[in-house]
């Protein structure tokens, strides 16, 4: 404790900001992989599976096109703890009697799960840009990717955490016991985190919430293909293929898919080091290009191998494995991209637009893995990757060559 208290007061409140960002993911991850398995155990088609995330997504795409205003506004600490304690009502609504958990139900739940994990993603991107001093780029692309990386690796061991409570408590035991933890760090957030960070020092209007940025624009629409392509295959097809195809139970589709997401994370968290930072330079829209163009040919060739008959085993998951790796890269890039491009006074709100992309894209992505996969199979998901990531890298050479500082006009 005294060693954290020796710490400058700006590094304190990222790692505050980092735990309450870990400990909501941890939940978010579970709580999805829960969802997913629960209800294929109960004989839901992959599209009414697709379904019990629509509003998750869908208020996942308001929350963070009015979350940016809000946060601006009233302050990032307060959008923080509102979602804290939004994910804690959603987990608590899991908890009812069984026969009570309808479609509608499950899919509120997912309404306020969605508000909740928008609400804290942007108050967390967006602290990043007030924590780091003007002009320090590589400074503030290593806290991105690290906080970023963290996140995602502690996301798949949400996943593996929600298929063992599955296995071990059950589904209202594990919602119950998630809500009761997630309870505690809300309350220690609510009175250790910076009261007024975030807060612009002129007050937004309204109309404000639309980007006037250029690159931030670009940048968005890139992100929306970019995380379109992943939720295709990665939501519903992916675990429901390894459950029916390979007869793989919770165990093994929760651990599969949080080994995915860890070593996914872990190379978030050392992007930096892929794309030049050793070389003393930080990367701009051409390394989103090329990157993006790389990542296209995955899903493509996990689709020709699965076609030719290869072994899906061996197929399925080297390719996974690698299309996790490339994705990362793309993934820390993009996070880098916009915490750079985003003004500094009312930072949210260039964060929050562009998340809102992000939510839109995996919106899209949720209804066309549990639509496609149940009438044309994994195949067709994977096609539809490859082209929304063929998207994204050609949106993407648009943006600016060189990356803006936090000093200077946006673009």
């Amino acid at each position: 404790m005294k060693a954290i208290a020796a710490l400058p007061a700006e590094v304190r409140q990222y790692l505050l900001v980092t735990g309450n960002y870990w400990a909501f993911t941890l939940t978010d991850g579970a709580l999805r992989m829960l969802v997913v398995l629960h209800f294929h155990a109960l004989g839901y088609t992959p599209l009414q599976i697709a379904a019990l995330f629509l509003f998750y997504e869908f208020f996942g795409v308001v929350t963070n096109l009015l979350g940016g205003y809000l946060g601006a506004r009233l302050g990032l600490n307060r959008t923080m703890n509102v979602g804290l304690a939004m994910q804690v009502i959603a987990l608590l609504m899991l908890t009812v009697p069984a026969a009570w958990l309808s479609v509608p139900w499950v899919m509120g739940a997912q309404a306020l799960s969605g508000i909740a994990k928008d609400l804290n993603k942007m108050s967390a991107k967006s602290s990043i840009k007030l924590l780091v001093p003007d002009g320090q780029q590589g400074r503030l692309y290593r806290w991105v990717a690290l906080l970023t990386g963290s996140k995602n690796a502690l996301k798949g061991v949400g996943f593996f955490l929600g298929g063992a409570l599955l296995a071990l408590l059950g589904f209202r035991g594990s919602v119950l016991a998630m809500a009761l933890v997630l309870g505690l760090i809300w309350f220690a957030s609510l009175i250790l985190l910076k009261k007024d960070l975030g807060k612009a020092k002129a007050k937004p209007k309204f109309r404000d919430i639309l980007s006037k940025s250029r690159a931030v624009n670009i940048l968005s629409a890139a992100r929306l293909f970019l995380f379109g392509a992943r939720d295709v295959w990665f939501v519903v097809a992916l675990p429901v293929f390894l459950s029916e195809t390979f007869g793989w139970d919770f165990w093994l589709v929760g651990g599969f898919l949080a080994a995915w997401i860890i070593g996914y994370g872990i190379v978030q968290s050392f992007a930096p080091a892929f794309t030049g930072k050793h070389r003393g330079h930080v990367p701009d829209g051409r390394a989103a290009f090329v990157w993006a163009l790389g990542l296209a040919l995955l899903p493509a060739a996990i689709a020709i191998g699965l076609t030719a008959g290869w072994p899906a085993e061996i197929v399925l998951p080297g390719g996974l494995m690698a299309f996790g790796a490339l994705f990362a890269v793309n993934s820390s890039l993009h996070s880098y991209l916009i915490v750079s491009y985003a003004q500094e006074d009312g930072v949210s709100l260039d964060v929050g637009f562009y998340y809102m992309s992000n939510a839109m894209g995996r919106l899209i992505g949720t209804v066309l893995s549990g639509w496609v996969f149940q009438a044309h199979g994994l195949v067709a998901c994977l096609w539809i990757s490859a082209a929304f990531v063929l998207l994204a890298a050609l949106i993407s050479s648009a943006l600016p060559r060189h990356v803006i500082g936090a000093a200077t006009p946006r673009p």
